[in-house]
């Protein structure tokens, strides 16, 4: 147990009152090292407890020495931060350390942090049906999400899954058993979830994050460039692609690409899997990013932003590759115990509600950031599209740290890393904008 001192519980006390002065939109105040203290201590706990591969971090060694868990997103800065509460733009640590959230929790707080009107919904299915049972004893909530989602997509069908991983996997089952064919053709630079069935269309480190599990995985994925050209799509299945690209690089592909790679895949029937997880409702400055091309997929994966903080993804597709699975006979063929959990279904129908408005909001917020972003000395590039965007600077990692200790979370994007990946709530303020593009200046 860590019992924090006067001081720490008054800074924190403070930092609590900053919160819900700013309601979601205060600047950053950091008035400790980061990490601090009681960050630095949980920490600590967190080390003795969660599996190393987990949470990147210092290992603490006899005798105070210090050294790094393993690559990867934090390996140039010492250990996280960890939260206390968010709203809106804004996170608070456990030192009182308050943040502007540039990445909206992995894009899940599209809405900002604890919307009220998305925790509202939760709480009180909460207090009504916290559980119901999947595919044999539906509840009201998911069936009227999934005439919402079907609504909202054009598509007709939905599955129902607990991580975005789930959603892909549900896509890629749906492919084989419409088309009987088991190719599938994703792309490089994807990220779709690690699951065993996403995993093995990953294009994004590979040599990390799958060849471990090669021999898990299967050898019916191929790789194409992405924006690039693909090989004749006669033997596939399915495509799967990212309309913009999250992890592996927050990239927009050529005009006219994804409306070309449809057009191929039509006439070869294969279908088309469109992750949408990230890029998906309103982040783009489109509803879907896919409709920046005017096409519609076979199969769409949605998640994150979805439950606004509640576990739930979506795998929603048309009748006519739905209805290849068949009538359930009584024992579904795949399914979960928290299929349409009610609590996810309440939380996404509040989401859905929220984000619609804001969809033109990340066109013309997203917009004028990445104008500013472009003026930035040391900036190299910027790309993406609306609230996603890549900046392109000389070392990801090091800005990262640098942007932290002034109050700003932002993570690494792309295979090197070779940009700062921005996916902040389409609530971020313009003072909070024009305070980050500020801060990241003072940074390069």
């Amino acid at each position: 147990m860590i019992t924090p001192t006067p001081a720490e519980s008054s800074a924190l006390a403070e930092g609590r009152a900053r919160l819900a002065a700013g309601q979601g939109a205060a600047l950053p105040f950091v008035n400790t090292a980061v990490p601090g203290r009681a960050s630095a201590a949980l920490v600590d706990l967190l080390a003795r407890y969660e599996c190393p591969a987990i949470t990147a971090r210092r290992v603490r060694r006899a005798g105070g020495q210090g050294g790094r868990a393993r690559a990867g997103p934090g390996a140039a800065a010492g250990d996280p931060v960890v939260w206390a509460e968010a709203l809106g733009a804004n996170v608070l640590d456990v030192d009182g350390n308050l943040y502007v959230d540039m990445t909206a929790g992995f894009g899940v707080a599209s809405a900002g942090h604890r919307h009220p009107a998305v925790v509202a919904a939760g709480q009180a299915q909460l207090g009504r049906l916290p559980h119901a049972m999947g595919d044999v004893f539906p509840d009201v909530t998911r069936i009227r999400l999934m005439e919402r989602l079907a609504a909202e997509t054009g598509l007709d069908r939905v599955i129902f899954g607990s991580s975005g991983s789930d959603a892909v996997e549900a896509a890629i089952k749906t492919a084989w058993v419409a088309t009987g064919r088991r190719r599938v053709l994703a792309f490089s630079g994807g990220y779709h979830g690690l699951a065993s069935a996403p995993l093995a269309a990953l294009g994004y480190k590979v040599n990390a994050f799958a060849e471990p599990f090669r021999g898990m995985l299967g050898g019916h994925v191929d790789l194409a460039p992405f924006g690039g050209v693909w090989p004749e799509l006669g033997a596939y299945a399915a495509v799967l692609v990212e309309p913009v690209q999250g992890r592996g690089g927050n990239r927009a592909p050529p005009s006219g690409w994804l409306s070309a790679l449809h057009l191929a895949a039509r006439a070869a029937g294969a279908l088309m899997i469109h992750d949408e997880i990230q890029c998906g409702l309103g982040r783009t400055g489109a509803w879907l990013a896919a409709d920046h091309e005017g096409v519609t997929p076979d199969l769409l994966a949605l998640g994150k932003a979805l439950g606004g903080g509640f576990p739930i993804s979506a795998c929603i597709g048309s009748a006519r590759v739905m209805d290849a699975w068949g009538a359930s006979t009584g024992e579904a063929i795949h399914t979960q115990t928290f299929l349409g959990n009610p609590v996810g279904a309440a939380m996404a129908l509040a989401s859905l509600e929220v984000l619609r408005p804001l969809t033109a909001r990340a066109a013309e917020h997203g917009a004028r950031l990445q104008t500013a972003l472009r003026r930035v000395r040391g900036v190299r590039g910027v790309r993406g599209r609306g609230m996603m965007i890549g900046v392109e600077v000389a070392d990801p990692l090091v800005s990262m740290q640098r942007l932290l200790e002034r109050g700003y979370l932002v993570l690494p994007s792309g295979e090197g890393p070779d940009a700062l990946g921005l996916t902040p709530p389409l609530t971020l303020s313009e003072a909070q904008a024009d305070a980050f593009v500020e801060a990241l200046a003072a940074c390069l």
